[in-house]
C-alpha cells in the first residue's frame, strides 16, 4: 500500500491543492484537513520512505520464498543478511553507532527472530550445510563475519538431528557421516570443484559433482530441490475450491482432481514457453484466472495464457490439443476424458 501511495505522491499532492477539493471538505471537514495535511507534508513522506527503506529487505525475502521453486537451501543465510540489512536501514536512519542501543531496532529484532525461531526447523539448515556455495573462499569474503556451516554450533547441531532421523540403521548412519566428513574436509578429485561452488547451482553441483559422496548425493538431491513454503500447495487448494465450487458441488471427487491436475499442468507447460522464460515481468502468476482471445490471435504463443480457468473450454482444448492430448469441448466430456500429460515434458 505505502509503495502505491508513493507511486501515485505527486497525483495526490494536485488533487489536495486542487478547487475541487473542496467539494469533498463539505462531506467531513475534519478528516479532510488532516487528509490534506499528511498529503501535503514533507515529515510524512519521509516516514513512508523510512518504512519502505527498512521493510523491503523483508519483503524481498518473503517474495523468493513464495514460489514453487527450489528454495529450502538459502532461506537460513536469506533470514541472516535481512536481519542485518534491517538493521543497517534502522541504523541509518537513526543516525546511530553499531554498538548505540536503539529501542525500535531492539522490538523489530525481537518480532523477526521470533519469526525465525518458530519457521527454523533442522532441515533448513540441513539444506544449508549441503549449499556448496557457503564454502566457497568468494561468499566467506563478502563479509568478514562469514563462517563455514559445518563450524556453526546451531546449524551442526540440528543437521546431527535431522540425520538421525533420516537414517534410522546405524550402518548407515555411519556411512553418512563419513561421506559428511570428506565433503567438508574437500576431498574432491580438481581443485576448480570448490570454485564450481560459487558458480554452479547447488542441484547442479551435486549432479556433476557429487558421485564421490553417493549416499550423501541423493539426501541433497532431495533437500536441494524443496521448496520451503506451502503457498504453492495452498495455490492447489484454491484451484479445487475454484472448480468444486457451488456450481459444480455434483462434482464428483475423482472429476474435480483430475481437472486440478489439468489446470496445474497447463501453467507448468506455459512456463516452459520462451515468452514466458525471457520476459522481465511475468505477470500471469498473479493475473487470475483470464484470458483475452486477442492474444491469441495477436502472434503471442498460446501457452503463454498461463491463467487459465476452466470455463473457457475452448481455449484449454486448443492448448491440450498443442500437446497431442485429445480433449473435447464440451464441459461433460472434459470431466469424463482422462488425460495423461508425461511427467517429464510438464515437470512435474
Amino acid at each position: 500500500m505505502l509503495k502505491r501511495l508513493k507511486l501515485i505522491k505527486r497525483c495526490l499532492q494536485a488533487m489536495a491543492i486542487s478547487e475541487q477539493w473542496a467539494s469533498y471538505r463539505e462531506d467531513d471537514v475534519g478528516k479532510a484537513q488532516k487528509v490534506k495535511e499528511m498529503i501535503l507534508s514533507d515529515l510524512w513522506w519521509d516516514k513512508v520512505d523510512y518504512i519502505l527503506e527498512f521493510t523491503a529487505p523483508i519483503y524481498d525475502m518473503i517474495r523468493v520464498a513464495d514460489t514453487d521453486k527450489p528454495s529450502l537451501h538459502p532461506i537460513y543465510e536469506m533470514w541472516d543478511s535481512m536481519i542485518e540489512k534491517v538493521n543497517v536501514a534502522i541504523y541509518r536512519h537513526e543516525g546511530l553507532e553499531d554498538d548505540e542501543y536503539n529501542s525500535f531496532w531492539s522490538v523489530v529484532y525481537d518480532i523477526l527472530i521470533d519469526r525465525w525461531t518458530k519457521n527454523c526447523t533442522p532441515l533448513h539448515c540441513l539444506a544449508h550445510i549441503l549449499n556448496p556455495r557457503y564454502y566457497s573462499t568468494e561468499w566467506l569474503l563478502e563479509n568478514s563475519k562469514r563462517i563455514p556451516p559445518h563450524r556453526d554450533h546451531e546449524i551442526s547441531m540440528k543437521r546431527s538431528k535431522c540425520l538421525d532421523r533420516f537414517f534410522e540403521d546405524v550402518n548407515e548412519l555411519n556411512v553418512v557421516k563419513s561421506e559428511f566428513a570428506a565433503f567438508l574436509e574437500g576431498r574432491f578429485p580438481s581443485p576448480a570443484v570448490l570454485t564450481d561452488g560459487w558458480v554452479l547451482q547447488p542441484l547442479v553441483w551435486w549432479q556433476y559433482h557429487g558421485s564421490a559422496f553417493p549416499t550423501l548425493q541423493t539426501l541433497a538431491l532431495k533437500l536441494l530441490g524443496q521448496p520451503c513454503s506451502s503457498s504453492f500447495a495452498e495455490r492447489n487448494w484454491s484451484t479445487y475450491k475454484f472448480i468444486h465450487s457451488l456450481k459444480r458441488n455434483k462434482m464428483a471427487p475423482a472429476h474435480a482432481e483430475d481437472l486440478v491436475y489439468v489446470h496445474s499442468n497447463l501453467r507448468l507447460l506455459s512456463r516452459r514457453n520462451a515468452e514466458y522464460i525471457n520476459r522481465d515481468t511475468k505477470m500471469w502468476d498473479i493475473a487470475g484466472d483470464s484470458w483475452n482471445e486477442s492474444d491469441i490471435h495477436g502472434g503471442v504463443g498460446i501457452l503463454e495464457n498461463a491463467a487459465l480457468t476452466l470455463d473457457e473450454l475452448e481455449l484449454e482444448a486448443m492448448v491440450i490439443g498443442n500437446v497431442s492430448t485429445s480433449v473435447t469441448t464440451s464441459e461433460s466430456e472434459v470431466r469424463s476424458e482422462t488425460i495423461d500429460l508425461d511427467d517429464d515434458e510438464v515437470g512435474v
